[in-house]
């Protein structure tokens, strides 16, 4: 078959949510032949690698550059005077259109795979399936934000955009032919108000052969990390909780103790917090591996977000024990005790990091079983199969699934 997917960003094999889409896009190249169509915002430069990476397994790649007229807040408050969603429209490039249109004259596409139901809001052929491959269900992270936030102005703008998006969210997913979700959870929340849609679950995985760290000897005494983009507001405010509420009573259990947040593009509140004791913000990475294995625990205490986190899944892969908040690693098929700690108040975080800390033996076990767990359920190659059988369902045509390495 042919398959096109569409993106927002530029897949990248060790970059968050794009890398979701790179190996799944690696995946389908199994047994069909894959093109790309990107957008590159300019925000992070692509590392010349990752285009050759993908040059190796896609029939085409059409990168559309973006920049956008106005700064960020200008664009908000333009979009808020006129009734549009500033969110929505920045899905929405008009140069993809006329570039989707030539493929779309030159190609006969079996499918299309959209990195986002908001990315898929173009003009297309009636008889092309579509199916969407939705990270989160956006509208419920932007309404998540609006419980979350505290001040009255991004309290109501986020309650706003929350309302704008659910609504073309809805539209663009009900027109369909597969929906794809990254949990159950995710699954019967949209099954609820899509009750005749396809809709099946692709879980996020894991690079298991890149991510496989197992040695001890590099690890530091008392040092922690968190990852993940650094421009992203789940994770600032993550961080910042952290830095408030857990970080102290932590230093005072451990003086010792240390904590790199690791990640691209830090903004200026999370740039402040390298003036803490013991914190390093270091920003873009390389490779997150050498930072995994100096660590000793893993936290994520996220108090806002959707679909599942890579981030866990990379930590657990390098047999890295992790705390985390129950949003975080919700939709994850984990126990507690078993293959982590939740916690979700300060103290009880910070407990549990402190725990973990004096405790070499079950920061150990915690990271067997979290190593056992990404390679029975979340490695690229299982989640690959399941988008495989989404294929074949929308287009009707069974394909033999080889053994495969990423």
């Amino acid at each position: 078959m042919n398959i096109l997917m569409v993106s927002p960003y530029v897949p990248s094999p060790t970059s968050g949510n794009r890398s979701r889409s790179y190996y799944l896009l690696k995946m389908l190249a199994r047994q069909h032949t894959v093109s790309l169509l990107a957008i590159d915002d300019g925000v992070t430069p692509e590392a010349p690698q990752n285009l050759e990476s993908l040059e190796d397994f896609t029939s085409t790649i059409e990168i559309v550059p973006f920049t956008a007229k106005y700064p960020k807040r200008v664009r908000q408050l333009i979009n808020m005077f006129i009734g549009r969603s500033t969110y929505l429209s920045q899905h929405i490039i008009e140069d993809v259109q006329s570039v989707l249109d030539n493929l779309l004259a030159r190609e006969q596409y079996d499918a299309i795979v959209f990195e986002c139901a908001l990315a898929s809001d173009y003009r297309l052929p009636p008889q092309v399936k579509i199916i969407l491959d939705q990270h989160n269900i956006e509208y419920e992270v932007l309404y998540r934000t609006y419980l979350h936030e505290t001040a009255p102005l991004r309290k109501w703008y986020n309650w706003r955009e929350s309302r704008l998006v659910k609504r073309a969210e809805i539209r663009l997913c009900r027109r369909a032919d597969a929906l794809v979700m990254t949990s159950e959870r995710e699954l019967v929340a949209m099954k609820k108000i899509l009750p005749d849609n396809s809709i099946a679950v692709v879980p996020n995985g894991v690079d298991i052969h890149y991510f496989n760290g197992d040695s001890t000897a590099e690890e530091r005494e008392g040092s922690i990390i968190f990852t993940g983009s650094m421009e992203y507001y789940p994770n600032i405010e993550a961080v910042l909780f952290f830095a408030r509420k857990c970080w102290p009573l932590i230093r005072e259990a451990i003086p010792g103790a240390t904590w790199q947040i690791v990640g691209k593009n830090p903004l200026p509140d999370v740039q402040k917090l390298a003036k803490l004791p013991g914190v390093t913000v270091t920003g873009s990475v390389a490779d997150v591996r050498p930072y995994f294995t100096q660590a000793a625990v893993s936290i994520v205490p996220l108090l806002v977000g959707g679909g599942t986190r890579l981030k866990i899944l990379e930590a657990m892969a390098m047999r890295k024990p992790v705390v985390s908040t129950s949003l975080g690693c919700e939709g994850l098929a984990v126990e507690p005790d078993k293959h982590l700690l939740i916690a979700d108040k300060p103290e009880a975080f910070a407990q549990s990091v402190i725990e973990l800390l004096k405790s070499p033996e079950k920061r150990r076990a915690l990271g067997v079983a979290g190593r056992a767990l990404v390679e029975a359920e979340y490695s690229w190659e299982s989640c690959g199969d399941r988008l495989q059988r989404v294929v074949e369902e929308v287009t009707q045509v069974k394909i033999a699934l080889p053994s495969f390495n990423v």
